[in-house]
């Protein structure tokens, strides 16, 4: 049976597999300075950059959402994988060879093909599709990429490959390379009928790649009249590595240059992509089967580093018919997802990237792009197009229709200017349109007559015998706990922020630091975790150190504010020294002095000291020894 992972190969994945690499893959980031970089979160939909990474430290946060933690749980989290799984595919990326335990039948196998499996399978089934490509059987598929003016270095360079038209070709193949029938059914590279068979037969075939360039589907275009599957293209079925409403195909090699210009073209197919590619449009990227939605607006947000302090470019191609049209249509409806001005590049005959290619070359496909205008006034022009301008009724109804539009825009600063927009296209005065859009508001959406389900969900929870009651007691609401970064923990942050950064700074000079120091439960709770690793001390020279402290938890607060106080910066640009480790210990523990005061003056306030001289007495002579050594606090921190 597998043994566990040992402890000495794990910590040599962390320190190989750098996170600013293996984040990369998902987020573009940038330098913010003192070490950290930042981007996108992931892991929730933002328009400002709140999501760092430490490089130096091996940790990543996200201050909007609070997931954090080392390179190892960025990869579970962001793959759905184990810890197991993760380790393994980091060790694989980085050359690391892991060593084991022996097995003693503690290790528990998880349940269906590992992810790490069904990627190596797609993997190899890419590779033996593109050795197909070269023979003699698939001259069909070299000629539909011939005329289309890809070579043999634009099929290599996209992988492109061939499914042979035996059914079983590519499932002999993988089996003889030892994967199962379960794994290659659930990666969707074979279905099963009365026995296994190819999922694709005797078609042209794209990989489909994740960003970081693993292949997790393939899209297969018929290129055979006598195909028995009449559907032009085929696409892998949903599967655990493979989600077509979060796939944008070549992604894994726009990436780079969509972080870099802030600009992402989106066309409408896999030959599309290749054609802008190879015409010098390094950041086009295509839907694989569906529609472009919000899903795909979220993958491609991270990468463009779309956020309120920075406006990119996102740039929609649409055929010229009716159907493009539509598309736009759709485009518009999630325009705002975008901090991003969007554009729409439409080529006056209707043809798309790769016609356009074909036919007039790649600067034509360049200046395409480049002759971009606002989705906005392309959607709205369609809509007015639609009516006799000439006519004054034809007038009313552009601006009538318009308005609906207008109105259906959710960033509502921008309704005035489409408002203005719509003015001029119909030639009417802007105040009229601008009068016809509050109309159209007022007039709002259809109503279904339904119940909105967030007020049922706050009424039926009522309590026993309520609307949706059970008769039970309702479970107890956990108090919610202040903001980590509320001010008022400004000095306990601070200090935490030495202690997990900076440990053999900020050394032994935090003997005198206890968990009443601390306010915050959550850093109460950090503060713990320390002590019980051996203090600061004890991180001195571990590179490991936060990851250490992580380990040594399992509350969800604790280990989010940990990842946080690994990467937030200090307040100073410069390496602290003793005079700044002293000033924040010294302070901290001056602050705690002065609660102590304030609790003892409240109980000798209600203490009289006739009918309880003793403990008046005992309460004045404490107050006194607190006063004292808070200005020996006081004075020692002015000396720093």
């Amino acid at each position: 049976m597998v043994g566990r992972i040992r402890e000495q190969s794990i910590a040599e994945v962390r320190e190989k597999a750098r996170i600013d690499e293996v984040v990369s893959q998902y987020v573009t980031l940038r330098n913010a300075g003192g070490g950290s970089m930042k981007g996108l979160c992931p892991f929730h939909d933002e328009k400002s950059a709140s999501f760092h990474v430490t490089p130096s430290r091996g940790f990543f946060h996200c201050f909007g959402c609070q997931e954090g933690g080392d390179v190892i749980s960025f990869v579970m989290k962001i793959d759905g994988l184990s810890f197991g799984e993760a380790v393994e595919r980091l060790a694989d990326k980085s050359g690391v060879a892991l060593m084991r335990d022996e097995g003693d039948g503690t290790y528990e196998k998880p349940k269906g093909p590992q992810r790490g499996r069904l990627i190596e399978a797609n993997k190899e089934a890419q590779a033996w599709y593109a050795d197909q490509l070269g023979t003699p059987d698939a001259l069909v598929a070299r000629q539909f990429l011939d005329e289309r003016g890809f070579d043999q270095a634009a099929a290599q360079t996209f992988g492109v490959g061939f499914a042979p038209r035996d059914g079983e070709a590519l499932f002999k193949h993988l089996r003889q390379k030892g994967f199962s029938v379960d794994e290659l059914t659930t990666g969707g590279l074979v279905a099963v009928g009365r026995s296994p068979y190819d999922r694709f037969r005797g078609r042209l075939l794209w990989p489909i790649r994740d960003a970081s360039g693993d292949t997790i589907g393939f899209g297969a275009r018929r290129i055979f009249d006598d195909d028995r599957i009449d559907a032009k293209y085929l696409n892998t079925s949903e599967t655990p590595i493979y989600k077509k409403s979060q796939v944008l195909y070549g992604i894994d090699l726009a990436r780079r240059e969509i972080g870099r210009s802030s600009q992402a073209v989106i066309v409408e197919g896999y030959t599309d992509v290749m054609a802008c590619h190879l015409a010098g449009v390094g950041t086009a990227v295509a839907t694989c089967g569906t529609a472009f939605g919000d899903d795909h607006a979220k993958v491609l947000r991270r990468f463009l580093n779309d956020h309120e302090e920075f406006r990119g470019e996102v740039i929609f191609t649409f055929d010229g018919d009716a159907a493009g049209q539509k598309a736009a249509l759709r485009a518009f409806g999630g325009d705002q997802n975008f901090v991003s001005q969007t554009y729409v590049a439409v080529e006056p005959g209707g043809m798309d990237p790769c016609d356009l290619r074909i036919q007039q070359g790649d600067a034509a496909v360049r200046e395409l792009v480049a002759r971009r205008v606002p989705l906005y006034r392309f959607v709205l022009s369609n809509v007015v197009s639609r009516f006799d301008l000439d006519r004054a009724d034809g007038r009313v109804d552009a601006l009538r229709e318009g308005a609906r539009l207008v109105t259906s825009v959710r960033d509502k600063s921008k309704v005035d200017a489409f408002a203005r927009e719509l003015a001029q296209m119909v030639g009417t005065d802007p105040d009229e349109a601008r009068s016809e859009v509050r109309r159209a508001a007022a007039r709002g959406p259809q109503k279904s007559g339904r119940p909105d389900r967030r007020d049922s969900a706050s009424t039926s929870s009522g309590g026993p015998g309520g609307p949706g009651g059970t008769g039970e007691a309702p479970a107890p609401v956990r108090q919610a706990l202040p903001d980590l970064r509320d001010p008022r923990f400004e000095l306990e942050r601070e200090t935490l922020k030495l202690v997990v950064q900076h440990p053999m700074a900020i050394g032994r000079s935090t003997a005198d630091i206890g968990p009443d120091d601390f306010t915050h439960p959550t850093y109460r709770g950090v503060w713990a975790v320390v002590a019980a690793a051996g203090g600061p001390a004890a991180g001195a020279g571990d590179p490991g150190w936060a990851g250490r402290l992580r380990d040594a938890t399992t509350d969800p607060d604790v280990l989010a504010a940990i990842s946080m106080l690994a990467v937030e910066p200090l307040l100073t640009d410069k390496e602290p020294d003793a005079a700044y480790v002293g000033h924040h210990v010294l302070r901290l523990l001056e602050l705690t002095a002065a609660r102590r005061i304030t609790e003892v003056k409240s109980r000798l306030q209600r203490t009289n000291p006739v009918e309880d001289p003793e403990s008046y007495n005992r309460m004045f002579g404490e107050l006194a020894a607190l006063e004292q050594h808070r200005r020996a606090l006081r004075d020692r921190v002015v000396g720093t």
